[in-house]
């Protein structure tokens, strides 16, 4: 293929990479005055490597390192959404906190960068690639607010723990290279039938543990709750919302792409990995007070799910994996614009006491997180229950029926914990009069509450065949 006939095929990472470069030397010339126009120009760049995702040509490029098809461009349309909510979520709060900085949508655009080449990547070099470009921009953005020790000790213990991950996901490559004689998923899928031997292996077992970790999978989870409580607010919504999604598809590209042959031995510890994320999840939830280290453990638990439709190796698991994960994004991501939207006496509403009274107060945002919890525990309809049933189904279609029974149980334990934030809103005296909730972040929490119902039951009608499309690119036998 040309040169320019792979630029074509990456057309959305080309944008993104432009369009973060020449509105980081508007920001570098115009300083902190140009914070308005840079993060507009950083959600215009967004729409349009959306567009180019969609509309753009399909194939490999750059002698297969990059794959652009179905699955990156389903993956990709979402990332860029969510992306673009975490800029406008942020910029109004920093500006909000006199805070603004140019730099905040331009390090967004930039770990959007690193997801899109997560989702085409097609090799073990790319997969890296896109992994510490994602993850370098996401360290700054956790340490975003340098002058809140929190926010630095979250970054600090971020970059730290995030090394470790990146010594582990390369230490697996180089097994895997050195055993199977390639970088390439189509060759060393091919030295895998061939008998490569059980070195590869091992080195899918460090490859599942570097990723396991960038998914927040337990028991690589230990960032996650000082991450999540002490990032800022809307670093958070974007840490847990597009990132897990491009890790999931890069996860789900890097098993049965490179090692279809070997789906019973990853399977395994794929499965291990996500029954404990599920009952970690479940169970450390029970005993949190803090709201975002609560929604931590809640996303292990979820990561456990999306972890138990890619164990089934299966067309259908694919599916239910990229739905579940889509759904997932739009609750959490509400969950989050709720929290910014919360504040009473200055002070943010981060822990389950100060949620007393809200139903009170604040009727509308106390009915968005009610229905947002109710999606998230699985109540039909709620989204959260369709995303659910279509792992479950999976799962159990698959033979993982007693895997999908513990994942059902461990739902049910974790609900007790979204019940009792119901009851905390609806029923407990309030401390003090709320503040008046900024209009963006209401406008987002009012608008993921309607998704989660009534809206979902009409969007599922043109994301199951999207999604099915989507998983038909990995090319399952």
């Amino acid at each position: 293929m040309s040169f320019s006939g792979a630029l074509g095929i990456a057309l959305p990472e080309l944008v993104l990479a432009i369009g973060a470069l020449v509105l980081l030397v508007v920001g570098a010339f115009r300083g902190d005055r140009s914070t308005s126009l840079v993060s507009t120009g950083a959600g215009l760049v967004l729409a349009a490597a959306a567009a180019a995702a969609c509309w753009g040509p399909m194939g490999a490029a750059f002698s297969g390192g990059f794959v652009a098809d179905q699955a990156s461009a389903f993956a990709k349309v979402a990332i860029y959404l969510m992306s673009a909510i975490a800029i406008l979520l942020g910029d109004r709060w920093l500006h909000r906190l006199n805070g603004a900085r140019f730099e905040y949508p331009v390090l967004i655009l930039l770990a959007a960068l690193g997801m899109g080449v997560m989702a085409s990547a097609g090799d073990l070099i790319s997969l890296y690639l896109g992994v510490e470009l994602m993850s370098l921009a996401t360290y700054v953005l956790a340490a975003f607010r340098r002058d809140d020790a929190r926010s630095s000790e979250a970054g600090l213990k971020y970059f730290v723990l995030g090394a470790l991950s990146s010594g582990l996901l390369l230490y697996g490559a180089s097994l895997i290279y050195g055993f199977a004689g390639s970088v390439r998923f189509p060759e060393i899928a091919h030295a895998v039938a061939a008998g490569a031997g059980t070195g590869v292996i091992f080195g899918v077992v460090f490859l599942i543990c570097g990723l396991a970790f960038k998914v927040a999978a337990a028991p690589f989870h230990m960032w996650t709750p000082d991450v999540y409580e002490g990032a800022p607010t809307p670093v958070v919504a974007f840490l847990a919302a597009a990132p897990k999604l491009a890790a999931m598809v890069l996860f789900t590209r890097a098993m049965l792409q490179g090692f279809p042959g070997a789906t019973h031995q990853w399977a395994q510890v794929v499965l291990a990995v996500a029954v404990i994320s599920m009952a970690v999840g479940a169970l450390a939830g029970l005993v949190q007070k803090n709201l975002k280290r609560l929604l931590a453990y809640s996303s292990i638990a979820n990561i456990g799910y999306a972890l138990m439709a890619l164990a089934t190796g299966t067309e259908q698991g694919v599916q239910a994996l990229l739905v579940f994960m889509v759904l997932y994004m739009i609750d959490v991501t509400g969950f989050f614009a709720c929290l910014l939207a919360l504040n009473r006496k200055g002070e943010p509403m981060e822990t389950l006491p100060s949620l007393a009274g809200l139903a009170k107060e604040r009727p509308g945002l106390a009915l968005c997180l009610t229905g947002l919890s109710f999606s998230t525990m699985g109540i039909p309809p709620f989204s959260g229950f369709w995303g659910k049933f279509y792992v479950f189904k999976a799962a159990i279609a698959a033979g993982l029926w007693p895997v999908a029974v513990f994942g059902l149980v461990t739902s049910v334990v974790a609900a007790f914990y979204y019940l009792r934030m119901v009851k905390t809103m609806w029923f407990d005296p309030s401390p003090g009069q709320t503040d008046p909730a900024p209009i963006d972040a209401r406008a987002i929490a009012a608008a993921a509450a309607l998704f989660s119902f009534p809206l979902v039951l009409a969007a599922l009608a043109a994301l199951d065949p999207l999604a099915r499309l989507a998983a038909t690119a990995f090319h399952i036998v």
